[in-house]
C-alpha cells in the first residue's frame, strides 16, 4: 500500500505535504521489514525483483508525468534545482537536510548498530541501510565487517603505481592511481566482456564495488602514510570495524580518535545524487564503465575547491586567524574584522553556505555534539564555534547569499587536528574513501534497474537566446 500512496503522491506534485507523508510511510514499510540474512548480497538479491517491479510500474502508468518546469535559469546555472536522477540513498531536503533512506543522522545515530553502547553508527550499517533500505541488526553488520576485511586484500602493482608518482603529488592524485590501478581487477569488465547476461549486470557491479569499498581504506593509509610518515604500512587489524581499521592503518588508534572515524564516514557517505562526485560516478558508469572507473571520475570531481576540498581549505582559513592574532582566543569585534577583511579581498568564508540547504548542515550539528562531549575545551573549536555566531549575521547583512549557515566542512578539519591528523592537504580523501559507501550501492541499484545511458539535451546559446525572445 506505501508504494501505491507513493505514486499517487507523485501524480499530485503540487501538494508537497501529501508527498512527504507518501514519503514517510514508503520509508517506515521499509525499515519494518525483517531479514535472517546475515550475508549483504543474499539480503540484495531477494531485494533487486521488487525493486525492478516498482520502476516498470512507474515507467508503465506514469511515464508522462510532470516533474517540473526547466528555466533559464537552471540551464545557465549548473543545472541546479533540475529533478533529473533517481537516486536511493539519500535524499537533501533544504529545511531538514540529508536523510539516509528517510532516516536524519539522529535518527541512525539512535538505531544504527555501533561498536559500544552509545557509540557512533558503524560505517558497516549506514552501507547495509543504503543498499536495502533496512535497518541491520548488529549480527547483520558484524557479518558484513568480516566480509569487507575478507575483500580488503590490495595488490602489490596498486601500491607501485602510486609510488611511481612524486611524493609532492597531492594525496588525491595519488589515491585516484591508486582506484585506477585497482581497476585491473574489475569483475564487472571481465564478465561484460564474456557476454554477461543484462539482467545480471548488477551481480559483478556488486563484487566490484565491495570489493573497491573494502579496499579504499588500505589505499588511502597508504598515501598518507607514504606523504606525511615514514611510508611503512600498518596493517590491517583483523579485530576492527571499517572506520576504526581506517584509523589504525592510518596511524591512530585513540578510541576516541576510532569513533570520529565511524561517525565522520558515515555523515560523508552519501549526500543525494546530485552533487559533483555522486553524479559524476552515475554518470560515468551509464555506459557500462566499470565501478573503478566511475569512482576514479568521481575522486577528480571531488578534488575541486568547490566540492571536497573544500574541507582542507577551512582548516587553513582558520589557522590564518589564529597566525594573525597569536592566538585563537579572539574576541567577537576582533573576528568580525577579520571576516569582513576576508570578504573585502574577493574570497569567499569557506565551510559556510551550500548548494540545497538553508540551514544548518545536519553534519555539522552532530560533529559540533561531537565535539561538545569529547573536547569542549579546544581552543580552535571554541574558536569555531565563535565563528557559528559571527559569520551568519555577517554574511545576511551582505544579503548576496541564501544559506550563510555552516555546513559540514566547517567543523571537520578542527576534530580530525585535534587528534593528530593535521596535515589538512589528505582530508579529501578522508571524504573520498567515505563517499564510496554511498556511491558504491547507487551503482549496484544502476544496474540492476536498467538505468540507461545518461544522455541530457544540450542548447547552443543562439537558439538559448531565440527561445527567450520568444517567451518575452
Amino acid at each position: 500500500m506505501s508504494f501505491f500512496r507513493s505514486i499517487s503522491a507523485l501524480s499530485k506534485l503540487r501538494s508537497r505535504a501529501t508527498q512527504q507523508s507518501s514519503l514517510a510511510n514508503s520509508v517506515r514499510w521499509l525499515q519494518t521489514q525483517t531479514s535472517s540474512n546475515l550475508d549483504l548480497y543474499s539480503e540484495l538479491k531477494e531485494l533487486i525483483p521488487e525493486y525492478q517491479e516498482r520502476v516498470k510500474k512507474l515507467k508503465i502508468n506514469y511515464g508522462k508525468v510532470e516533474l517540473g518546469n526547466i528555466t533559464v535559469d537552471m540551464v545557465l546555472g549548473g543545472m541546479r534545482g533540475m529533478t533529473a536522477l533517481l537516486w536511493l540513498g539519500s535524499a537533501v531536503d533544504p529545511e531538514e537536510g540529508i536523510r539516509f533512506r528517510g532516516m536524519t543522522i539522529p535518527d541512525c545515530q539512535k538505531s544504527l548498530p555501533a561498536a559500544k553502547p552509545g557509540g557512533e553508527p558503524l560505517p558497516e550499517s549506514i552501507l547495509w541501510l543504503l543498499l536495502t533500505g533496512k535497518i541491520p541488526s548488529k549480527e547483520q553488520v558484524d557479518s558484513l565487517s568480516q566480509e569487507l576485511r575478507s575483500r580488503a586484500t590490495v595488490p602489490d602493482y596498486v601500491f607501485k603505481a602510486i609510488d611511481a608518482l612524486p611524493v609532492s603529488a597531492h594525496p588525491m592524485t595519488q589515491f585516484t592511481t591508486g582506484v585506477m590501478a585497482l581497476q585491473v581487477q574489475s569483475e564487472f569488465q571481465k564478465q561484460h566482456q564474456s557476454g554477461l547476461a543484462k539482467a545480471r549486470y548488477w551481480e559483478p557491479t556488486y563484487e566490484d564495488s565491495m570489493n573497491l569499498i573494502a579496499r579504499l581504506p588500505a589505499v588511502a593509509a597508504y598515501v598518507y602514510r607514504r606523504i606525511f610518515k615514514d611510508g611503512k604500512i600498518i596493517p590491517l587489524d583483523e579485530s576492527l570495524d571499517y572506520g576504526a581499521n581506517y584509523a589504525h592503518m592510518l596511524g591512530f588508534d585513540d578510541p576516541q580518535m576510532l569513533e570520529f572515524m565511524r561517525l565522520y564516514i558515515t555523515i560523508h557517505s552519501d549526500h543525494e545524487g546530485g552533487n559533483v562526485s555522486s553524479h559524476t560516478a552515475h554518470l560515468v558508469s551509464s555506459p557500462l564503465a566499470d565501478p573503478y572507473l566511475a569512482f576514479a571520475a568521481a575522486l577528480n570531481g571531488l578534488a575541486g575547491p568547490l566540492h571536497g576540498l573544500a574541507n582542507q581549505e577551512v582548516l587553513r582559513w582558520i589557522r590564518s586567524i589564529v597566525a594573525e592574532f597569536g592566538t585563537p582566543h579572539i574576541s567577537t569585534e576582533e573576528l568580525k574584522d577579520y571576516i569582513h577583511k576576508t570578504l573585502s579581498s574577493g574570497q569567499v568564508v569557506p565551510g559556510y553556505g551550500h548548494g540545497v540547504l538553508r540551514k544548518t548542515d545536519p553534519r555539522y550539528t552532530c560533529q559540533r555534539e561531537f565535539a561538545l562531549k569529547h573536547l569542549p575545551d579546544d581552543p580552535l573549536f571554541q574558536l569555531v564555534s565563535k565563528l557559528k555566531e559571527v559569520v551568519p549575521p555577517i554574511l545576511l547583512q551582505l544579503g548576496k547569499v541564501k544559506n550563510p549557515w555552516p555546513n559540514v566542512d566547517a567543523h571537520s578539519g578542527v576534530l580530525l587536528n585535534y587528534y593528530g591528523l593535521t596535515e589538512e592537504n589528505y582530508y579529501t580523501v578522508l571524504f573520498g574513501v567515505s563517499r564510496s559507501i554511498g556511491v558504491g550501492p547507487q551503482l549496484i541499484w544502476d544496474r540492476a534497474l536498467g538505468m540507461p545511458l545518461e544522455r541530457p539535451k544540450s542548447i547552443t546559446l543562439e537558439k538559448l537566446e531565440d527561445l527567450c525572445k520568444k517567451a518575452a
